[in-house]
């Protein structure tokens, strides 16, 4: 299955030959055909959140865009618009129920409070609904209409979506390869731990004992015992099979968003614990140190990319 990142935009055009009585009655010069165009724009959201733009009239239209959509996409905030296009040739007719029923209330607010004032009829046209259009009713052949273009819309989206998403998982794999190589950095210099526990272990002692003779074996003893309580090996094999796992959900594909979220989560604990626990050393070891930051720096670009994923 592809990977598809949430972000991407798609845009259809549709027409609609309106009933010769509708087109009659609605719009009497006009040749009775209706354009629209619908839109979906996509970005990251951590669930499913949709938002609507359409025309007034159009709730039955809404709940079946809805109820597909959901079926459909998994993640992403999904803005839907269905813009209505007039033609030059479309007729207005006042909606005289709403205007008429203004105006009257104006009246009535204005002898109640004994003020000499008529209503602005640029005021009153600037009202949602105050005209009646062909272009502003969603009825059921827009609705049969739109509902036979979102199966293109979305197809085109998750195009966009999928190309975007082929980008972010070849970046996601170069970072795991870095990841994999302070890995295997800190690996090879995990011995000089050993050895700069040692020193400064031996150093402690004789500044304790006043530069009396210290048995070797005996300061080797207590350093392991350190290094024991110190080791890095556990969290440097976790990490390793955090990055296996994660790549072989880039491999498998689909809605993989949340699980790579969640093992760069684990990756970051490792990497802490393998800081706290060679704080301090100096020498060879540093080396380790600057490894782990590295680990860090390339988990905390990978969420970056993960965030925008499905």
């Amino acid at each position: 299955m592809s990977i598809r990142s949430m972000t991407g935009f798609a845009q259809v055009k549709g027409e609609v030959q309106r009933s010769s009585a509708k087109a009659t009655a609605s719009s009497p010069t006009g040749d009775g055909r209706l354009a629209f165009a619908l839109s979906l724009k996509s970005v990251n959201h951590r669930f499913l959140d949709l938002h609507f733009r359409l025309p007034s009239g159009a709730d039955s239209l809404e709940m079946q865009l809805r109820r597909l959509l959901k079926e459909k996409m998994a993640r992403g905030h999904v803005e839907v618009t269905v813009s209505l296009e007039r033609t030059a040739n479309e007729s207005f007719s006042l909606n005289r129920a709403l205007i008429g029923g203004y105006i009257a209330a104006f009246r009535a607010a204005a002898a109640e409070f004994s003020l000499s004032t008529e209503p602005d009829l640029n005021a009153v046209l600037r009202i949602p609904g105050a005209f009646d259009s062909a272009s502003e009713t969603a009825d059921e052949e827009i609705e049969a209409a739109v509902m036979g273009k979102i199966g293109e819309a979305l197809e085109r989206l998750n195009q966009m979506r999928e190309e975007e998403g082929r980008g972010v998982a070849r970046e996601l794999r170069e970072r795991m390869a870095h990841l994999l190589e302070a890995g295997h950095s800190v690996h090879r210099h995990r011995r000089a731990v050993l050895q700069n526990y040692s020193e400064r272990l031996h150093a402690r002692l004789q500044e304790l004992m006043g530069g009396a003779t210290v048995e070797k074996e005996r300061v080797l003893q207590e350093a392991a015992l350190l290094v024991d309580r110190s080791d890095i090996q556990e969290e440097i094999v976790r990490l390793e099979t955090h990055v296996q796992h994660f790549l072989g959900l880039l491999e498998k594909g689909g809605e993989i968003g949340k699980k790579l979220d969640f093992l760069l989560q684990e990756m970051n604990r490792e990497a802490n614990t393998l800081l706290s626990k060679t704080s301090g050393l100096a020498g060879e070891a540093l080396n380790i140190t600057e490894a782990g930051l590295a680990m860090k720096a390339e988990i905390e670009k990978s969420r970056e990319q993960v965030q925008n994923l499905e």
